[in-house]
């Protein structure tokens, strides 16, 4: 049965921040609850930000996509980016996440977005393979940030 797809919404929050954890753990982020909490509800209150979806086997969400809205003049016009992307284990390798970009994509088409750009951490080969196969390229370039809220510092690796 192939996955389907549900927009999320406050009422998803509980479940959100729990897989939002269970992936910061898998790909060595931080995790700090009441300030990952404050930026998804923020962000789900706000089309204009982007989309977040449920992944369901059924009934069940197994996993979630976020889709960021932003504007690109190199890429000409509006873009996305795949911001969050986690599927829980028992469901990969079973397409199911080729099967969520190719959603993505249309739901992103739908909206007038022109490009999606994602990072992935560079040890996660398993994810780049998907993504490759997705037609995703690496351009060679390095994606550089700058944390610059001055009322508190970006929670770093191992930080609760």
């Amino acid at each position: 049965m192939p996955p389907t797809f549900r927009i999320a919404a406050d009422s998803d929050a509980d479940f959100l921040l729990g897989v939002m954890q269970e992936y910061y753990v898998y790909d060595g982020h931080a995790f700090d609850r009441s300030r990952a909490r404050a930026a998804l509800l923020t962000f789900l209150r706000e089309p204009s930000f982007g989309r977040a979806w449920l992944i369901c086997d059924g009934e069940v969400a197994v996993g979630y996509i976020v889709l960021t809205f932003g504007y690109s003049l190199e890429y000409l016009g509006r873009d996305a980016f795949i911001d969050e992307f986690f599927l829980r284990e028992s469901h990969r390798g079973r397409g199911w996440g080729r099967e969520t970009l190719n959603f993505v994509e249309e739901q992103a088409r739908a909206a007038g977005v022109r490009s999606i750009h994602l990072e992935v951490v560079r040890s996660n080969t398993r994810a780049k393979d998907v993504y490759r196969r997705a037609g995703y390229t690496d351009h060679e370039h390095y994606l550089m940030s700058k944390w610059i809220e001055r009322g508190f510092a970006k929670p770093g690796p191992g930080a609760p």
